[in-house]
């Protein structure tokens, strides 16, 4: 009873902080790639004025390059989905920074918007050294370092990210459990065991194509039994967006060695709930679910939103009719929080 009220009170105080650095504008770098990964983008409190960014399609209002300020000292790893980049979650990244965060977000080697030579379970068990690998060059760069304790980093990932979490978190996941889950229940989530490479549309060879993806999914991953993990002791509180979870073993979640929360999609059509998160929540009873997106798609939870989607993908990723948005920044309001309890010194 007394700790409780004392990490209460911890939280209470570091919430104060985070309302003293709001004013504080948002600072944009890049740090070099570590070994076998990619360069990590780096979003952070500033006092220099907000510019805008031109990054692809996209347009972030940032200091590029400007000189860092302390925040609340804690550092927040992100991990993006499959084939993505760090600005659809740029978003997320300046309530953060708004809130006295550092935010790191690296660039899976093999899986993002640019190289998608190694997505699925190959890029799935290199992400989480990716993580530590950008701790350890944000603990290492010298604009940094003297700002941030790395001893109690936070970490969100959405999607492929989500799996990159909850690994983070404790859970043990195997390829095989991929090819057991697609030899069961394809029909009911396709896009899982095939992604983007074809979809059934209740035509006369969506028979072929799931009969095919078994024996594909099979041949690739069911004899890939040994559980795949990773300890990273730094790591102290997760936060998993719509994540891939097919492939964990859920007994491994039963308790998450650190804060598990949890963000749910209710029309996600890439990652049906059923066999992800909602598997995740029957289990993890100690998981708080930060936001549930009734009426949000697995693409919901980004922003700035994907634009000028191909026709398959925008199925997957834009919002379904009816979402309202304003439920986003109601969700990274909730994740910030998260973090701010939970990373309290």
């Amino acid at each position: 009873m007394i700790a409780a009220r004392t990490r209460r009170l911890l939280a209470t105080a570091t919430l104060g902080l985070a309302s003293a650095v709001a004013s504080a504008a948002t600072g944009i770098t890049t740090l070099a790639a570590p070994p076998e990964s990619g360069p990590i983008t780096v979003f952070y409190p500033t006092a220099a004025p907000d510019a805008q960014l031109q990054r692809g399609p996209f347009v972030i209002e940032a200091a590029l390059d400007a000189v860092p300020q302390r925040g609340n000292g804690r550092l927040v790893v992100m991990s993006h989905g499959s084939g993505g980049s760090p600005w659809p979650q740029a978003d997320l990244a300046v309530a953060l920074v708004q809130a006295g965060f550092t935010v790191a977000m690296p660039e899976h080697a093999g899986d993002n918007y640019h190289d998608m030579s190694a997505v699925g379970p190959r890029s799935w068990q290199h992400r989480p050294r990716e993580v530590s690998q950008a701790i350890d060059a944000m603990a290492a760069d010298a604009r940094f370092a003297p700002l941030l304790d790395v001893q109690r980093v936070g970490h969100y990932g959405m999607s492929a990210g989500g799996l990159t979490a909850l690994t983070l978190a404790g859970a043990q996941w195997s390829p095989s459990r991929l090819a057991a889950h697609c030899d069961a229940h394809i029909a009911d989530d396709f896009p899982t065991c095939v992604g983007l490479a074809t979809e059934l549309t209740g035509g006369a060879f969506d028979g072929l194509k799931l009969a095919v993806a078994r024996r594909v999914v099979d041949w690739k991953f069911g004899n890939e039994t040994t559980p795949r993990g990773w300890n990273e002791p730094r790591i102290a509180a997760v936060v998993a967006a719509v994540p891939m979870a097919a492939t964990v073993d859920m007994a491994s979640l039963a308790q998450p060695r650190v804060p598990l929360g949890l963000v749910r999609a209710g029309k996600d059509a890439w990652l049906a709930p059923r066999w992800h998160i909602d598997a995740v929540r029957a289990v993890c009873k100690s998981c708080t679910l930060l936001a549930d997106m009734a009426g949000g798609g697995h693409g919901s939870i980004l922003s700035p939103q994907l634009p000028d989607l191909p026709p398959r993908a925008a199925r997957l990723l834009n919002d379904p009719p009816g979402f309202d948005r304003a439920a986003v920044p109601l969700a990274y309001a909730a994740i910030t929080r998260f973090f701010i309890q939970n990373l309290a010194p």
